[in-house]
C-alpha cells in the first residue's frame, strides 16, 4: 500500500496539441484519467507539478488538470529543468506518480532520471500516451527494468486508499467512477 504522504504527482506534456497525438490511448481517456488524478491530489492532499513542452502560443495544458502554473522546459525530460526539480525536491516526497505524452520521450526519460536519483516511480498508463504500442511498450519495459512500476490510475488510487466506507474513501471511489466516461 502506498502512503499518500510520500507521493507526488507529475503531469508531463498534457497539452491539448500533444495529447491529441497519442496513438496508444484515446485522448479522451487521457483527459479523464488526468482529471481523476487531479481530484485525487485534492482529496488526498498530494502535491503535483505540471511540466510542459514549449509550444507556439503558450503551454496550452488540458483543462482537466488541476490549476497550476506549468513549468515550461526546453528539452525532452522534466528532470533536466532545474526549477521543476527544485519544486519536486521541496515537496520532500519519495514517490513520483508520473503521466504524460509521450511515453517514449518525456515519461521515459523523466522516470529513468528520477529512479537514478533515488525516487520511486509509478507510471500511470491510462493518463499517458505513446507514438505506437510497440514503442510505448519498449519504454515501459525500460522503466520496469530500472525499478519503476507501471500501473493504472484505478490501481494506483486503490493502493493509496483501501477503505471506501470513510468520507475520504468514498470520495476516492466516486472520483474513480470518472474513468468510466
Amino acid at each position: 500500500m502506498l502512503d499518500p504522504r510520500t507521493v507526488q504527482l507529475v503531469f508531463a506534456d498534457l497539452q491539448d496539441s500533444i495529447v491529441a497525438l497519442s496513438r496508444t490511448n484515446d485522448p479522451d481517456t487521457i483527459r479523464r484519467s488526468a482529471g481523476v488524478l487531479g481530484r485525487l491530489a485534492r482529496t488526498l492532499d498530494i502535491p503535483f507539478t505540471v511540466s510542459a513542452a514549449p509550444r507556439p502560443g503558450g503551454p496550452g495544458v488540458i483543462a482537466e488538470l488541476p490549476a497550476a502554473t506549468p513549468f515550461v522546459r526546453s528539452g525532452p525530460c522534466c528532470w533536466d529543468d532545474a526549477p521543476w526539480r527544485r519544486e519536486v525536491a521541496a515537496n520532500a516526497r519519495t514517490t513520483l506518480a508520473l503521466c504524460g505524452v509521450t511515453s517514449e520521450i518525456v515519461v521515459l526519460h523523466t522516470a529513468l532520471d528520477a529512479l537514478a536519483d533515488g525516487y520511486a516511480v509509478t507510471v500511470l498508463v491510462d493518463a499517458s500516451g505513446g507514438m505506437s504500442e510497440r514503442t510505448e511498450n519498449a519504454a515501459f519495459d525500460r522503466i520496469r527494468a530500472a525499478g519503476g512500476t507501471v500501473t493504472s490510475v484505478a490501481s494506483f488510487a486503490t493502493d493509496l486508499v483501501r477503505d471506501f466506507t470513510d468520507p475520504t474513501g468514498r470520495e476516492v471511489i466516486t472520483a474513480l467512477h470518472g474513468l468510466l466516461g
